[in-house]
């Protein structure tokens, strides 16, 4: 299995939260696309622009760190980037309604997994006991 350091995961749902603070504060999506790429650019190249330089700040080996799994990750990208897309999009066809709800969501969900539950954990995992649940009703 694949994994991450925990660290590294934290500085990017930081970067999601300020962001998504900045992007509101000033009414403007321009903030948004800081982790819109970044994340963007991890789920379709597999490097991401913001965490790469960090990993050289982390003072211990990797492997000492709490690890998260890489696929779990990849899925809250996933939600990440479409919630942030969706917020741009909003904002730039003129929907405050779009770029305001899809903003505080995913601000809310890198918050609220700051403080220790992760939503995309949830959501991935219920969706893993229906396709198991699907799969021995078959």
């Amino acid at each position: 299995m694949k994994t991450i350091p925990k660290p590294l995961v934290t500085l990017n749902q930081w970067i999601i939260v300020v962001a998504v603070i900045l992007a509101l504060v000033t009414q403007s999506f321009w903030p948004l696309l800081v982790p819109f790429i970044a994340n963007g650019m991890s789920l379709v190249f597999g490097f991401h622009p913001i965490l790469a330089p960090a990993k050289k700040l982390l003072k211990k080996p990797m492997s000492s760190y709490v690890q998260e799994d890489v696929a779990q990750l990849r899925f809250n990208q996933m939600m990440a980037v479409g919630f942030l897309a969706v917020a741009i999009a909003g904002a730039l066809f003129g929907s405050s309604l779009l770029f305001f709800a899809a903003s505080i969501m995913v601000g809310v969900a890198a918050a609220v997994a700051l403080a220790g539950f992760c939503v995309g954990c949830f959501i991935r995992f219920q969706y893993q006991q229906w396709k198991y649940r699907r799969s021995i009703s078959s």
